[in-house]
């Protein structure tokens, strides 16, 4: 994954979170909301907790997790902010398992962001 698809920033980690829609699935979760910016390259961020592993079981999960992220990049709307956390148990998924549910809760956050961008743009214009 490129630099600039990175988010880094903590205060972008709380607004994705928070103002976000949602998609879990068994073992990750992810957030997606807009966060604009200057340029609209999309960008994904991880957050991998103790409760995972301990370091070495973390850092192999987020291995795992930008890989995965990195094929659904040019997918993600423009401007836009993802969150992947992992959830307890995903060290011991495949690795097919995994690409599952990492692209099915995309897939269902980018519908649930697409719906949710509608609703605005209709109360907007009346």
């Amino acid at each position: 994954m490129k630099a600039r698809h990175r988010l880094r920033n903590s205060r972008q980690f709380l607004l994705i979170t928070r103002t976000g829609v949602r998609s879990a699935r068994t073992h990750v979760a992810a957030h997606l909301a807009s966060i604009g910016g200057d340029d609209e390259t999309p960008r994904v961020g991880f957050v991998v907790s103790k409760k995972v592993g301990n370091s070495v079981v973390r850092h192999r999960v987020t291995r795992r997790l930008r890989a995965l992220a990195d094929a659904q990049i040019p997918l993600l709307p423009s401007g836009s902010g993802v969150v992947l956390r992992a959830l307890p148990g995903i060290a011991d998924t495949t690795p097919a398992e995994l690409a599952q549910e990492v692209n099915g809760a995309l897939s269902r956050a980018r519908e649930k962001h697409a719906q949710k961008q509608a609703r605005q743009n209709a109360a907007a214009n009346g």
